[in-house]
């Protein structure tokens, strides 16, 4: 089998995937979130960084920086769309997956505990609005 769905079926493509739209500072468009607060997302030697920065009881908590996979808007596109990225804290994982839609940024959640707590595995999706100096 070469393709699983029908708009699987192209012709191949070359060339790299654009990271353009994904890069930049995105914050909450929620501004009570208990969550990830800002993601600043940079383009470095042709790979996609992340750091994230979440709310937490002192101010914002610094996740680090991670790598993430991009992914086109089709199996034709060069135009990148989304991003998957994970962080593991050693007690939890946090799966990220995120693509733009209507300027936004809508990032899916999926928060895996390790450490024997009891806590429920949970899925959050919040919007992020990309950060500008225009106003």
């Amino acid at each position: 089998m070469k393709f699983a769905q029908v708009c699987d079926r192209v012709e191949a493509q070359s060339g790299e995937i654009d990271r353009a739209a994904l890069a930049g500072t995105w914050i909450n468009s929620n501004l009570d979130t208990n969550s990830i607060a800002r993601i600043e997302i940079s383009d470095t030697n042709g790979n996609l960084q992340l750091q994230v920065f979440a709310m937490g009881p002192d101010g914002l908590i610094d996740w680090g920086t991670a790598p993430a996979q991009v992914f086109a808007a089709g199996p034709s596109s060069h135009a990148g769309a989304g991003f998957t990225c994970n962080y593991d804290f050693g007690f939890a994982e946090a799966r990220l997956q995120a693509m733009i839609m209507k300027g936004l940024l809508v990032l899916a959640q999926f928060h895996l505990f390790k450490d024997d707590s009891g806590r429920s595995d949970y899925f959050l999706r919040e919007y992020f609005a990309v950060s500008h100096d225009r106003f």
